[in-house]
């Protein structure tokens, strides 16, 4: 309104058909200026409204991004049963809803997570069932409820296997039983890259893909982030994906490889830069609490003994951060001393974690063990594991680069 004051008053009050004009032109200019804020804000606004069975007064616990990128968290009332909660999001999110902050596992019954949007919406959930849920309102948390369905005869078939592996107390004979769910999750990404395929318009693809990509090649993860609409690769989780997508590429064959300056195990500084020119480089991400990882240990020592004398380094960078002592103990045990051994990086903050100097981020590590290879100019020329080749691969590329 003062603005408008301001503006009337300013007019030529001489010229009555000038003044009326310019009126009309400001006024039409803040009517439209209402209308996008209204729309703008229409369009960002939730109402999810809700019952709950088992249960007639307390709180809920709800936690999702706001409009702010902030991750916020509120405590609900329940008033005879039925529950409601407004927000402001900028695009479809994905919702936590706990019965109360004790709740913290995933499999808890009264824990689950759900797609809204800025649209009205309607939960029913049961104290005791939360994770069976029924939700209106939404059609990202509907394109989801459909892959949950095609996907469910698998996961049903993983059932019995996964009770085994809760039940098993031996580190080493739960990850045999692990290892045991890899074809039954090789079906299930089949259903998953299919629905992100033919999906380039969902939220949900990107939100998959963030899980996904840590298994595939680069160039197929790129493929498909080029392949999604603008608001797809502008949402929260595209963003995401296309920063992944260049930490592959830093960690991928035909990429200069990113030099670092640590100190090893033994308290001796080791610059990658001063092995360049001189020998090929094994970088072994890996971890003490990695049975696949230390299980390969074994046949590195062999690559090793055959290749060192020909100029071949093997440097193993540990996320053991928080762990010096046990990733002292493996490589003793392990019998790798000879190998040169380095922290990634990562640093525990109050906020979570500070990944700014670690060094599996600088080359898109996501799975462990991965390896890169580095040839004397300091390219790389091999990746073998997550998002790579297989391991098994790396021992035709030394006999190829060592003729033996």
């Amino acid at each position: 309104k003062l603005t408008l004051y301001l503006l009337f008053k300013n007019f030529n009050t001489r010229n009555t058909s000038k003044m009326y004009m310019k009126k009309q032109i400001v006024i039409s200019i803040f009517i439209l200026f209402l209308c996008i804020v209204n729309v703008y804000g229409q369009n960002n606004k939730f109402t999810l409204r809700g019952e709950i069975k088992g249960m007639t007064s307390g709180h809920l616990l709800f936690g999702y991004t706001d409009n702010n990128e902030q991750y916020v968290q509120k405590n609900v009332p329940v008033k005879n049963g039925k529950f409601q909660l407004e927000g402001m999001i900028s695009e479809p999110t994905n919702m936590s809803l706990r019965l109360d902050s004790t709740v913290r596992y995933m499999d808890d019954p009264n824990l689950t997570d759900f797609w809204i949007e800025a649209s009205d919406m309607q939960l029913e959930i049961v104290v005791g069932k939360f994770k069976e849920f029924k939700l209106s309102g939404s059609k990202t948390n509907e394109e989801e409820q459909e892959l949950n369905r095609q996907q469910s005869p698998i996961r049903e078939e993983m059932q019995p296997l996964i009770e085994a592996y809760k039940a098993e107390k031996d580190h080493e004979k739960a990850a045999a039983i692990r290892d045991q769910f890899e074809p039954y999750n090789e079906r299930i990404d089949v259903i998953t890259d299919e629905f992100i395929r033919t999906h380039p318009d969902s939220y949900l693809s990107p939100y998959l893909m963030r899980f996904r990509l840590m298994s595939l090649p680069v160039g197929q993860v790129e493929n498909t982030y080029n392949h999604w609409t603008e608001r797809v690769k502008n949402s929260r989780s595209g963003k995401e994906i296309a920063e992944e997508i260049k930490k592959l590429k830093q960690g991928s064959p035909g990429s200069p490889a990113t030099m670092f300056n640590r100190k090893d195990i033994n308290d001796k500084m080791l610059n990658l830069e001063e092995l360049k020119g001189k020998k090929y480089i094994l970088l072994d991400f890996w971890a003490s609490w990695c049975i696949p990882c230390r299980k390969g240990n074994p046949h590195l020592k062999e690559l090793y003994k055959k290749y060192a004398p020909e100029g071949f380094e093997i440097v193993c960078i540990a996320s053991d951060d928080t762990q010096l002592q046990a990733w002292r103990k493996a490589v003793e045990e392990d019998g790798i001393g000879n190998f040169r051994h380095v922290l990634s990086g990562i640093k525990r903050t109050a906020e979570g974690y500070d990944k700014s100097e670690d060094i599996g981020e600088w080359y898109g590590i996501h799975t462990l063990p991965t390896k890169i290879l580095i040839d004397k100019n300091g390219i790389i020329i091999g990746r073998y594991g997550g998002g790579g080749e297989p391991q098994e691969n790396l021992d035709q590329k030394l006999i190829e680069i060592f003729g033996k």
